[in-house]
């Protein structure tokens, strides 16, 4: 993981030396640290709503992995697809959707994402190309390739990134999407959110390769990155994203990162299948705000007048996400029919576009 201490310096054409932040203007610097800032908070927020009961059911958060988020969804444009599994939330706001309706999806409210049906493990913002959060291991990952192909089948130069767990490349779908994707050179990137654990279990005893090799034999190219650094994960997205966009076909990322709660609300943070030493020794090395924060602090772009305002606005901005949370109605008892089935068309196939004459796309009930 990236010392916070050391802002490390490599050699450029000439001979001289650069360091990590050249590339990245001032602004975007403060950026990166903002949103990073508000993931954090969001996903606080939503951990001390749900131990006074405002948020019920399943939830897990993404604090520690904020550089992931951030430098994974970053790249994209507002059109290409981004897929997750059920440790969502920041993921979901990375790419487009207002903490607000997100907030709401996790109070069970009808402003919610998906009207308060979803919950925290199924957050979707499709007018942002966010396809959602997915509660089965690895079940995005075939939905990522069809997506994928769609795409090539539209001929379109659209993108698709989906993210899993490390313990989803136990999935069979896992080996078969890939080899898929690599057949028909679709333009997907699957990542690996590799926070070490799946669940409570490391990924060593499950497992005699390490992620990164999981790829080996689909023909699928595998590129590794150090998640805590959101702008060596930016970097990387960023090249990937435009490689794949120009006709590269699909790749694999290792993004190592690290989660510093448990796998959810229920699951004790430390003290059972990971120690209490492990965990600070990674909050003190390894948090990804930290990590930038001092960067910019050590090349004097960022005062400590600068972090409190930007932590201040985040705040508030969270703030506001819950109210609108609080005061979003509850779905009424009618809304379980809604949305439920789709409608065939008189042909009795689903069109991926309106090519096909006037045959109309599929469309749900509402």
């Amino acid at each position: 993981m990236a010392d916070t201490k050391t802002r490390r310096k490599t050699d450029d054409k000439k001979g001289g030396t650069k360091t990590e932040l050249e590339g990245f203007s001032r602004e975007m610097l403060h950026c990166f640290l903002r949103q990073m800032l508000l993931y954090r908070r969001f996903e606080e927020k939503a951990e001390e709503a749900y131990a006074i009961g405002k948020i019920g059911g399943f939830c897990h958060l993404h604090i520690g992995q904020e550089a992931a988020a951030h430098g994974l969804a970053g790249p994209l444009r507002p059109d290409d697809y981004l897929l997750t599994s059920y440790r969502d939330h920041t993921q979901a706001i990375a790419k487009g959707v207002d903490p607000g309706p997100v907030m709401a999806e996790l109070y069970g409210r009808k402003g919610g994402s998906v009207g308060g049906k979803g919950g925290s493990m199924h957050i979707f913002g499709v007018d942002v190309g966010f396809m959602g959060g997915h509660g089965i291991v690895g079940g995005q990952i075939p939905l990522a390739t069809g997506m994928g192909w769609a795409i090539r089948y539209r001929k379109s130069d659209q993108i698709c990134v989906c993210c899993l767990g490390d313990a989803a490349v136990n999935q069979g779908a896992f080996l078969e999407s890939l080899n898929m994707a690599a057949i028909w050179k679709l333009p997907v990137i699957y990542v690996v959110e590799n926070n070490e654990y799946g669940m409570g279990t490391a990924f060593s005893r499950v497992s005699a390769q390490p992620v990164f090799e999981r790829a080996q034999g689909t023909g699928v190219p595998a590129h590794a990155v150090d998640g805590q650094d959101v702008l060596a994960t930016w970097r990387l997205m960023e090249r990937l994203v435009s490689e794949v966009r120009k006709g590269a076909g699909p790749q694999y990322v290792d993004c190592r990162t690290y989660r510093f709660r448990g796998h959810s609300m229920s699951d004790p943070v430390s003290g059972t299948y990971r120690s209490r030493q492990e965990v600070e020794g990674k909050k003190d090395t390894a948090d990804p705000i930290t990590i930038l924060r001092d960067r910019l602090f050590d090349e004097k772009l960022l005062t400590q007048g600068e972090l409190e305002e930007i932590d201040g606005e985040v705040r508030e901005a969270i703030e506001e996400a819950v109210r609108f949370a609080e005061e979003s109605p509850v779905p009424d008892a009618a809304d379980l029919y809604t949305q439920t089935y789709s409608q065939i068309n008189e042909h009795g196939r689903l069109f991926l576009d309106r090519d096909h004459g006037e045959h109309p796309s599929a469309t749900l009930n509402t």
